[in-house]
């Protein structure tokens, strides 16, 4: 059964007239993404520090935003997860995802940088891959001067965010002796199939927030119509080999047309012998976890999450 709260939520969205994403442009769509987060997400918490950064990358300057966990050792460097927001890679920013960010941040005792990737349709894949990266391995690079401990780094995002954490995991395994360290990945309701075939994406694929539309619609924007959807940058799922990888949390929602790829990748994952955890919140869809204002059961995703970062980067 659909959790209650997720169920007046969704009725308060046919009550009062929100248009679906798909049927806004994609300026519109920012713009109702980013003002939703009043109605639906807890009042941000204050954190040790907050810090705006730059990291160079392919087409110019990447802006990112540090945080440091309240009461933390200004002296202390901190293990960091290196976290890539959702949105279809065509919505959202910092601020959509900064109470999260702070969430996280304070409940795992570590350091967090947001990244503001490069947005489709201004700037189509692989542009958001080409950023994720560029600003991991600045980040890695500079961790010292940051305060941050570069051997102790994770990278996690949600949805399309999740989507980048895995194949920045794969980037960087595929690159050897020569690619980052990476300790951890926290995949959030991950897309990790642009085929876009798996059940849930019918069963689930109406009623719940994310349609099947809007992700024909994300998709289209980001991709293209012809697509690419083969490519492992796009589909995770679908890389040749998925040994050696860093461990994994996979957290899925049960009324999520991507619950099911998720689902595939954690199992595709404990397959080729990593260590890979998967959470499902069985009454929840997609996106619940920003909505802590209104969806109890948010506020305990963010705590599992952050417990098993911290645990995972063994801070505090």
């Amino acid at each position: 059964m659909l959790h209650p709260a997720d169920q007046m939520l969704l009725r308060m969205l046919v009550e009062k007239g929100i248009p679906p994403t798909h049927t806004l442009s994609h300026q519109q769509a920012r713009e109702f993404y980013l003002m939703r987060r009043t109605v639906t997400q807890p009042d941000p918490p204050d954190v040790g520090l907050v810090r705006n950064l730059a990291a160079p990358g392919p087409a110019g300057d990447i802006a990112l935003r540090l945080y440091r966990p309240a009461g933390s050792d200004a002296g202390q460097a901190l293990p960091v997860l290196v976290y890539y927001h959702g949105g279809g890679w065509v919505i959202g920013n910092l601020d959509t995802h900064d109470v999260l960010c702070r969430q996280l941040c304070n409940g795992s005792g570590c350091a967090v940088v947001a990244v503001d990737y490069r947005l489709a349709p201004e700037h189509p894949f692989p542009a958001a891959v080409d950023d994720a990266i560029a600003a991991t391995r600045w980040i890695h690079a500079n961790a010292g001067s940051l305060g941050l401990d570069g051997s102790r780094l994770a990278v996690g995002g949600d949805s399309a965010g999740g989507n980048l954490a895995a194949v920045v995991s794969l980037t960087e395994r595929d690159a050897g002796a020569g690619g980052l360290p990476l300790a951890w990945q926290l995949l959030i309701y991950p897309a990790t199939d642009q085929r876009r075939g798996w059940p849930s994406h019918t069963t689930n694929g109406e009623g719940y927030l994310l349609t099947k539309d809007t992700i024909t619609y994300f998709h289209d924007l980001y991709v293209g119509p012809a697509g690419h959807d083969l490519d492992w940058r796009l589909s995770p799922l679908l890389h040749e080999n998925h040994r050696g990888l860093p461990p994994a949390l996979v957290l899925t929602a049960g009324f999520d047309p991507l619950r099911d790829e998720g689902v595939a990748y954690a199992q595709k994952l404990s397959e080729n012998g990593n260590r890979a955890a998967l959470v499902s919140f069985e009454r929840q869809i997609h996106g619940f976890i920003t909505m802590g204002k209104v969806i109890d059961e948010a506020n305990a995703a963010v705590q599992i999450c952050a417990a098993q970062l911290r645990e995972a980067l063994r801070a505090g």
